[in-house]
């Protein structure tokens, strides 16, 4: 049997990291995680940290700033998976660089897990919170880092707990909005479903210096068809209040960023389509094609734990 890879996880007590560090624990591969001092100080953290440790991953001190703790490392690994928070994507760049001058990585899947920054149709709008995972993007490329993008889209944790209704926590129950003509379709994929592809990849050849999509089959809906479902599920007919794409428009701009990224999102997925509008076989891999053996929790199973 093929020796498993070693890998070192960069943000292993967030939500996804600490789902990427179990699935890499539970399938076999030598896990490292990196742990900054600070991490200990925070209950919640040193908590998880705690369990991946008992479970078998190997603690190492470091952060993304400390060059030498990096290249420690890195150097103990053949492949890094950095899954930061997307507003801090260029804070890989020292990763990057270390990587590099390691040469010992046969995999990076950079800081991405969200819709695919080369494919917005509306960077002019949100080009700041973007800017950052294309910058990444092309510096790993021109130093020929071998890589994976995963691009998962949305999480069910945001925007599907409120159909989609800006400022709302929980689904409408009397009216709903819907943008456009409501017909584009968006892409839900909960977090430990996305861990549990991204360990899948790491040893797969099909996915090196490739993206790969996720847009399991129900996971894919407009707000139209999210509204229908969720008007089933609770017996009950919604008003419907349409916003033309100009007005949704004008609201983002008339509104600051970041305030307004909640609407933009909105705009983005379920007016431009920005998940959906592009044939995945021209520019990557499908994963629930290549890991058919993958149970994706489903858009409708979700919204049956808010009913």
């Amino acid at each position: 049997m093929e020796e498993k890879s070693k890998v070192l996880i960069i943000g292993a007590t967030g939500r996804l990291g600490y789902h990427l560090a179990q699935f890499s624990l539970q399938f076999g591969h030598p896990t490292y995680i990196l742990i900054r001092d600070s991490s200990l100080n925070d209950p919640n953290k040193a908590q998880k940290l705690n369990f991946l440790s008992t479970a078998g991953a190997i603690p190492l001190k470091g952060s993304l700033e400390d060059e030498n703790s990096l290249m420690e490392a890195v150097k103990q690994v053949d492949v890094v998976i950095c899954s930061i928070p997307s507003k801090q994507a260029l804070d890989q760049k020292l990763l990057v660089k270390v990587i590099k001058e390691s040469g010992c990585i046969k995999k990076f899947i950079p800081s991405e897990f969200g819709v695919d920054p080369d494919k917005i149709q509306i960077y002019n709008l949100v080009h700041r919170f973007y800017a950052g995972k294309t910058e990444i993007r092309r510096l790993i490329e021109a130093e020929g880092i071998p890589y994976t993008y995963i691009c998962c889209n949305l999480f069910m944790g945001y925007l599907l707990p409120s159909l989609a209704q800006p400022g709302l926590k929980a689904p409408p129950r009397d009216k709903v909005t819907i943008f456009g003509d409501g017909n584009a379709k968006a892409v839900f994929v909960k977090d430990v479903d996305v861990a549990a592809c991204t360990i899948n990849a790491i040893d797969d050849p099909r996915t090196l210096n490739n993206t790969l999509y996720l847009r399991p089959q129900g996971n894919v809906y407009s707000i139209n068809e999210l509204v229908a479902m969720w008007e089933n599920k609770i017996g009950r007919e919604l008003e419907n209040v349409h916003v033309p794409e100009e007005e949704l428009l004008l609201k983002i701009k008339e509104s600051s960023y970041p305030d307004n990224l909640e609407m933009i999102f909105i705009y983005s997925a379920f007016v431009k389509g920005d998940h959906t509008y592009f044939d995945i076989d021209e520019c990557g891999v499908d994963g629930t094609e290549l890991y058919p053996h993958l149970k994706f929790t489903t858009v409708s199973e979700h919204l049956d734990t808010l009913v």
